[in-house]
């Protein structure tokens, strides 16, 4: 009996229906809060990177992400600051 083939990620992305189904799937931690105010951009951030980095597995597109995810919190800083803490102990970034 043939097996069906497995799945490519853009074709689990594409069943995934909200943006916080997607961080579930990449395994990221987030603030629902930000997610309710800010899922466009980040969806936009995201889709970019894609576009930009054209992603070749799993830890790629979670990088991509991720990489929308922190952009977006670091977004939401106070200009005056100058520091990194939207990242709250994030090591994943890019940018550290």
């Amino acid at each position: 009996m043939p097996t069906a083939p497995a799945t490519s990620i853009e074709e689990t992305l594409k069943q995934l229906t909200s943006i916080s189904a997607l961080l579930h799937f990449f395994d990221i931690g987030f603030d629902s809060g930000l997610m309710h105010e800010w899922q466009d951009d980040l969806l936009k951030r995201f889709n970019g990177y894609v576009i930009l980095t054209k992603p070749q597995d799993w830890f790629d597109y979670r990088r991509c992400l991720k990489n929308a995810y922190c952009k977006v919190q670091r977004g939401r800083l106070d200009r005056s600051s100058k520091t990194r803490s939207a990242c709250r102990g994030c090591t994943s970034c890019e940018r550290r």
